[in-house]
């Protein structure tokens, strides 16, 4: 049996977390657009197999903005889309099977989107990102723990900012019923994204 990865992407993103003495010096205020270009973004999985080793993959098709309000970071968005067809776990009989009505049904369900809903600042760089997860016709609120990497001018004449997110998701609430067995209800997500600002 083969475990599989949804995300959330997602997404995604919180770039929601911004330290507020940060802003105070530099004022990261705009919309940004994930670095699809030069993919320096990833959304990645962890779920058990059998419950003796981890079996790891990716989304590599995903897209996505944030807005970052620098004086009220609670008011900051972000949203994601993610091709579920895109799954990649190094092992191309494993995807099919991913892919498939069993799992995604990727066919029926080509993208699982992402749209927040809340931010909630826990420290200077982390927050607490709430929002709203479809994957597989379902959609429910997820919550991600987010962190703020780093922000600044790039040697383009552009400005970024990255961010990383990781949420834990049981695939029962999203209608993934198939049973990998009590150590694989779970599927961890990671999530990294670079955005350009606009």
């Amino acid at each position: 049996m083969y475990k599989l990865f949804t995300t959330p992407v997602l997404a995604l993103m919180s770039a929601l977390m911004l330290s507020s003495a940060a802003m105070a010096a530099d004022k990261p205020a705009g919309t940004y657009h994930f670095d699809t270009e030069g993919q320096h973004q990833f959304i990645m999985f962890k779920i058990s197999h059998l419950g003796y080793s981890w079996l790891y993959g990716r989304f590599n098709d995903f897209d996505g903005t944030f807005t970052v309000d620098a004086d009220n970071p609670e008011n900051s968005t972000v949203e994601a889309t993610i091709k579920t067809a895109s799954l990649d776990s190094n092992h191309a009989e494993r995807d099919k099977h991913l892919r498939s009505d069993d799992f995604l049904d990727v066919s029926e369900y080509p993208t699982a989107t992402f749209k927040s809903t809340g931010i909630e600042k826990t420290g200077d760089e982390t927050a607490r990102i709430t929002g709203d997860f479809t994957l597989h016709g379902v959609t429910k609120p997820v919550t991600l723990d987010a962190r703020l990497i780093g922000y600044g001018d790039d040697p383009w004449g552009g400005y970024r900012m990255g961010l990383e997110a990781s949420t834990t998701l049981k695939l029962a609430d999203f209608g993934i019923t198939k049973n990998l067995g009590p150590a694989s209800e779970t599927v961890e997500i990671i999530i990294s994204v670079e955005g350009v600002r606009q």
